[in-house]
Formats: C-alpha cells, structure tokens, sequence
C-alpha cells in the first residue's frame, strides 16, 4: 500500500466487502455474516489497520442522537424516508429526532442547521433545502439526503435521480398519445431538476411545455388550485405531471370539482409512490424513487462518518426510480 496508514477503504478493499460492512464489523454489528465478519478482521490484522483517533474520541463522547433536518411533516415522501433511516440506525442504538425546521419555526431566518447543533447530536440528515449551506468546523458528521439545493460545496449524499424520474413520468404520458400535459411544479431542489427534465423531453418529442408558476410548499391545496387553473385556462390539456404525489392527489380533487373523469379524460402522474398513492382508493400511476433506500443509504453513510473520522472526497449515490403505472393513467382518447 502506497499510504503510510492504512485506511477504512484498504480495509474493504483487503477483504472484498463495502465501506459499510468494515463499519458494521468493527462496531460489533449482529447483522453481519460469520464469513463476512471474519474476512474483515483478517484483513484487519493483516493491515494493522487502528481506527482513527478523532472517531473513537467522538465515539466516547456519544450522545446516540441523530438529527434529522426535514421541511414538512404534511409530505408523506419522509415517511418512508424515516423508515428507511431508522431500519439502519435503531439496530444501532441510535435515537431519531425530527425537525421539521419550516413549519415548526416562527422565524424562517433561523439556521437550522445550527438549531439541529444545539441539540449535540452525532450526526445529522440533511432531508431539506438550504441555499447557500456550509457547515461549520465545529459540525458534527452529516449526510444530504435526497436532491437538494446545491450547497456551497460537494457533500456526502445520496439522492434519487430526479432527472431520468421526470423523463419517465413525461414520456409515459406521450406513448399514450397525449400532446398537451401540463407540469405541476414545486421549488426546491428535487422539483428544479423534476421541472427541467419535463421540458427537456416535452421540447425533444415536439411538444410545448405547458408549467405553472407555484413558488409554495408542495400540497394537496396548492395541486388543488394550480390544477384547476391549468384546466380553466386551457380545456385541451389531457395529461398532468405532478412533480410529487401530495400535488397529483390535489389534481385528483380538482379534475373531481370539473367532472372530468380519470383517466378517462385527464391522466395524472405523481412523483415519489408515498402509501397514499398505493392506496386502493388513490391507484396513483407514480414514479418510485426508492425514498426508504434513500434513508438506508443515508443512514449508512451516516455510519460510515461516525466511525472513520479520515477525510475523503464527497461520497455521491444515485438510485434509479421506476415507473409504477397504475390506475390515473389511459391512452388518450381523442374526440
């Protein structure tokens, strides 16, 4: 090895295994084979691999509290997003506590980052956008989950590819014959990249983007409104792309309020395939990004932070979303 002191990263490399499972090893984790398990620590030895100081000091200082940054307890998407952290986490007697650091403060100015500080966690999730973010010297290990407004540098992450999500979502709709399909946007950074690739593959097939203009929080009302608006001002559009699927679920409400039958005469597609859109009564066609994967990802990466104090590069992962089509989804029936 060309490093004076062997790394975590020789270690997986020794034995053959993740980052993530040199991890689970070394902290006594019970979810690890017997094969695996001892790949590692041979490979340990053979190393003399010692843990890194600066880890093992924070190790002792432990609060087992990790933070998790979210913007809005209304949207279902955390709630998968949750369950996947503490699958991850809980085994490791780790304790979750959310902070919903939009609806639940008064003054928008505050940091909340530095709020989730103040609560001396070891870690923390980042599930929320913050413009311009840069953590402190003083941070503690953190973790981007989900597509996020860029921060001021590259940061450990792990996100759903939103791009290729709102292509298959868009390009559902034009094999089914639509022509004129409607984008319900959101702000923030998962609904930039859903709105770009939206228009990206409306302009590539010939077809003009039609967009709404909402700078709200994603909800239920805010697809309820912008739906009826779209529909209002122009009675021809026959598809609508909800950038999630709390947004679709109001475009739902609003093709009800105009009697117009889905999917008959209006499909709709959500984003993020949270319960409600697999409720028997909802049937919502969505885009599945994994969200309970993302918070395992997360979770693990988180733990890798934990442990192994050594700087690295930023750690970037991208799952791949799938198409789910169900029932808000038909050819277009033209008249």
């Amino acid at each position: 090895m060309s490093r004076s002191r062997p790394t975590i990263y020789d270690v997986a490399q020794e034995a053959g295994v993740s980052k993530s499972l040199v991890s689970l090893v070394i902290r006594g984790s019970k979810s690890v084979s017997k094969e695996s398990e001892m790949a590692v620590k041979d490979a340990i030895k053979k190393l003399n691999y010692q843990p890194n100081r600066a880890a093992s000091d924070l190790a002792a200082k432990s609060t087992k509290l990790i933070a998790i940054l979210i913007d809005d307890y209304s949207n279902p998407w955390f709630v998968d997003l949750l369950q996947g952290l503490s699958e991850v986490l809980t085994p490791e007697g780790y304790r979750l506590s959310v902070i919903d650091s939009i609806t639940s403060q008064a003054d928008s100015s505050q940091d909340p980052f530095g709020n989730a500080m103040s609560m001396r966690p070891d870690g923390i999730i980042i599930a929320q956008d913050i413009v311009g973010f840069h953590a402190p010297d003083t941070a503690p290990p953190f973790v981007i989950a989900g597509t996020r407004l860029t921060p001021a540098r590259p940061e450990d992450s792990i996100a759903n590819d939103d791009v290729l999500g709102a292509r298959l979502a868009t390009e559902h709709l034009i094999n089914l014959g639509h022509k004129k399909i409607a984008h319900l946007c959101v702000p923030g950074g998962a609904g930039s990249k859903r709105q770009e690739s939206y228009i990206a593959t409306m302009r590539k097939n010939g077809l003009e983007p039609i967009l709404t203009q909402n700078q709200h929080p994603a909800s239920e009302k805010v697809g309820f409104q912008d739906t009826l608006e779209l529909l209002r001002n122009d009675p021809e559009i026959s598809a609508i792309f909800a950038s999630n699927d709390v947004m679709a679920i109001g475009a739902l409400g609003a093709a009800r309020e105009l009697n117009l039958q889905v999917p008959s005469q209006l499909s709709i597609v959500g984003y993020d395939n949270t319960p409600l859109a697999q409720t028997r009564l909802i049937n919502l066609t969505t885009i599945d990004d994994d969200s309970a994967g993302v918070g395992r990802n997360a979770a693990h990466l988180l733990l890798n932070k934990l442990f192994d104090a050594a700087p690295h590069p930023p750690i970037i992962h991208t799952l791949q979303p799938a198409l789910i089509q169900r029932g808000t989804t038909a050819p277009l029936i033209e008249c």
